[in-house]
C-alpha cells in the first residue's frame, strides 16, 4: 500500500490526490486538479480535475472557492491546484510545458483556512513528483494569465 505522507499539521493525503496527479503528468489529458481541505481539516482531498485547459474557467473556481471554518462559517477559501501549463517560446524555438504547483490563498480568506493550507502545503508538494514550478497566489492579480505566464515562463514567452 501506498504511504501517504502526513503534513505538520496533521493533515493526511487521500490517495487520489497523487494518483490524478501521476495521471495529468502521464497522459496529458488532465489540464488541472484543484486540491482541498476536506471540511473536518483532516485530509487534502481532490475538488476537481478537468481536461477542459481554460485558464479563465479554472481562475474562477479559485477565486469563488468557499471553505468552511470549525464553526461551520462559510467563507472565501484557500486551495491548492496543479495546472499543466503549455506555452510557446517568444524565441520561436517551439512550446514548453511545466506542471505549476499553485497555492491560493487569498488575503480575506479566514485565518484558521489559511493556517492549515499554510502548514499542509509541504506535505502534498512532496507527495506530488514532479512539479516544474510553483507560486503562492494571494490576490486575483496574482492569478491574472499574463502574470502567471510571465512567471512559469520567466518571461521567455
Amino acid at each position: 500500500m501506498l504511504s501517504v505522507p502526513q503534513s505538520q499539521s496533521g493533515v493526511s493525503i487521500a490517495p487520489e490526490c497523487i494518483s490524478i496527479f501521476n495521471e495529468l503528468k502521464l497522459n496529458k489529458k488532465i489540464k488541472y486538479i484543484i486540491y482541498k481541505l476536506s471540511d473536518d481539516y483532516k485530509e487534502i482531498v481532490v475538488e476537481e480535475s478537468s481536461e477542459d485547459g481554460d485558464w479563465d474557467n479554472f481562475r474562477e473556481k479559485l477565486v469563488t472557492a468557499q471553505s468552511k471554518s470549525k464553526t461551520g462559517k462559510l467563507g472565501k477559501g484557500p486551495r491548492y491546484a496543479v495546472y499543466d501549463f503549455n506555452y510557446d517560446l517568444a524565441s520561436g524555438e517551439g512550446q514548453r510545458s511545466k506542471i505549476t504547483f499553485i497555492a491560493w490563498s487569498p488575503d480575506d480568506a479566514g485565518i484558521q483556512p489559511k493556517m492549515v493550507y499554510a502548514s499542509s502545503k509541504d506535505a502534498l508538494k512532496r507527495a506530488l513528483t514532479g512539479l516544474a514550478t510553483e507560486f503562492q497566489a494571494n490576490d486575483e492579480d496574482d492569478i491574472e494569465y499574463q502574470s502567471v505566464l510571465n512567471r512559469v515562463s520567466k518571461g521567455l514567452a
